[in-house]
């Protein structure tokens, strides 16, 4: 998933409070670093061609559980995340749902369309948080939000134009899911915005519970078997226990020392490196209307992150 925006996680846990404020060039390399390795899961969930979207985000959200809480228990901590997700009040259920909404619509998107699609697609985030944070919170709307957010659909345009040559419905039902991920996560970054100091850090384990909960649901009701296969169980397990939660932790912890405006530009490395990645490891060649409205997407997104100094 697209982590790219200053509220994601913005609360740190008690473990990222213990450790000290890293310099800020080395939490800028840490937020770079977030994004590069939250990149890799697009890889895994591709190559996880045995298991659809509902049997891969089991495994994943399994991942990121048994994870979040073995740290838990190493650090003897008293209190579970994952009950303080769900006794923390109704704001936190709607950011658990959110988070969940985000984390399905990728991971199908990465499944039916092409990565590079999914990705660009995906980091349209921020300017959807800004269009909800008008309605919701009452935020203003700045004039560089609003031209960020026309130049974005002009990028969208651009890319959704053509379809696929291989299979247009499917692909264009990914490209939709991806746009449905931006909207479930800026929902999420809405709940942080209403308190920027509560510890929100309660949600990552919450929604992977909930993940676990409806994909097991669904992959029952669809009869199929809620193991894969060993391949792509692993896969699903290394995104989720290692990708997440490893790269959520560098990126909680960069931002004690680097802006909003920066770490909002750095984690965009992981919308770079997917298609990079994909084409690296799996061959996927991102078709050329992709790359031109993805960078048009991409360029919105970083302007309206450097210069909206609202």
């Amino acid at each position: 998933m697209v982590f790219a925006d200053d509220l994601v996680f913005e609360s740190q846990t008690s473990m990222d409070r213990e450790v000290g404020a890293p310099t800020r060039l080395i939490a800028s390399g840490m937020a770079f670093a977030a994004g590069i390795i939250w990149s890799f899961g697009a890889v895994t969930a591709r190559k996880a061609s045995l298991s659809d979207a509902w049997q891969y985000l089991l495994w994943r959200s399994i991942g990121v559980l048994v994870v979040v809480e073995a740290i838990r228990l190493i650090r003897r901590e008293r209190s579970s995340p994952t009950k303080r997700a769900f006794t923390s009040g109704w704001i936190m259920m709607l950011g658990n749902c959110g988070l969940m909404l985000a984390s399905v619509a990728f991971v199908y998107a990465l499944k039916t369309t092409t990565a590079a699609n999914a990705a660009f697609l995906a980091s349209i985030t921020p300017l959807l948080a800004a269009v909800l944070g008008r309605f919701f919170l009452k935020e203003r709307l700045s004039l560089i939000t609003v031209l960020a957010i026309i130049v974005a659909f002009v990028g969208l345009a651009v890319m959704l134009r053509s379809g696929s040559s291989s299979s247009a419905t499917s692909s264009m039902t990914g490209n939709i899911s991806a746009l449905f991920s931006s909207l479930g996560f800026a929902g999420y970054m809405v709940c942080l915005r209403t308190s920027q100091t509560r510890d929100w850090s309660p949600i990552m384990p919450g929604y992977a519970l909930m993940t676990i909960v409806l994909c097991t649901v669904v992959t029952l009701a669809k009869h199929r078997a809620l193991f894969p296969g060993a391949t792509d169980v692993l896969l699903a397990l290394l995104h989720g226990g290692v990708f997440i939660v490893v790269g959520t932790y560098l990126f909680n912890h960069a931002t004690k020392a680097v802006s909003a405006v920066g770490m909002s530009v750095l984690v965009q490395s992981e919308t770079a490196a997917v298609p990079c990645w994909v084409f690296l490891f799996i061959g996927e060649r991102p078709a050329l209307t992709t790359v031109i409205g993805g960078t048009i997407i991409l360029a919105a997104v970083l302007a309206k992150a450097i210069f909206d100094k609202h």
